[in-house]
């Protein structure tokens, strides 16, 4: 059985209106003002999830995401043809929970960025399952699309969330196991929001998948 233990999570929700000028001037004391004008909204969430997370530097960080900074390319593309130098560098910054450790100029052991559709859940937690750091940093979100929405390539909300886990169960307040083995074909598996509203509502999960069986419990 594979196990990690929960001591820290968080999930940011905005408002369905807010846009990435909003999450600026909601979230401006919590990231250097030189940074902050060239974050994206997702990297704007993603560092207010992860608020007051002390990253060391043999911690190991998962990020997962299907559509990434969608909303950051429609912007770019919405200011030809007097291309927007910053948005486009917006367009090309690093991952959303990248630009949260450069801004800290935090070194970690290992990085893995996860991408998917229907199992990227269970793909981002094995991930952090089988990685053999001590603690492992699992982030993601998305970015609610305007255009490509439509196209369906990208996401219809806006959300980041933030969690730690650990070998160590102290603190701890839940539990994410997966249990190989088993009979029975594979279950739906959660999407990324319905596991970010799950944390946030401590709601458990459970669904077979990945040829075995996944359990999110909380204490």
């Amino acid at each position: 059985m594979l196990e990690r233990h929960v001591v820290f999570t968080r999930v940011e929700r905005p408002d369905a209106s807010e846009e990435a000028s909003g999450a600026r001037a909601r979230l401006a004391g919590k990231f250097p003002r030189n940074a902050l004008r060239r974050m994206t909204h997702l990297g704007m969430l993603t560092g207010a999830a992860l608020d007051g997370v002390a990253v060391d530097a043999e911690d190991a960080v998962v990020y997962a995401t299907t559509y990434a900074e969608t909303r950051a390319l429609e912007d770019f593309l919405a200011s030809f043809p007097a291309a927007s130098p910053l948005l486009f560098q917006s367009s090309i910054h690093p991952s959303a929970v990248q630009q949260v450790l450069i801004g800290r100029q935090q070194p970690i052991r290992r990085f893995w960025p996860v991408t998917g559709r229907r199992r990227l859940v269970e793909s981002a937690l094995l991930a952090a399952l089988m990685e053999p750091a001590p603690r492992v940093v699992f982030t993601g979100g998305e970015e609610r699309g305007g255009w490509l929405l439509e196209r369906e390539m990208a996401a219809d909300l806006t959300f980041a969330f933030g969690i730690v886990l650990a070998t160590d169960p102290v603190g701890a307040t839940g539990s994410i196991r997966f249990q190989p083995g088993g009979d029975g074909p594979d279950e739906a598996c959660p999407t990324l929001l319905e596991l970010a509203e799950a944390v946030s509502g401590r709601a458990p999960l459970r669904w077979r998948g990945a040829g075995g069986e996944w359990s999110v419990e909380w204490r």
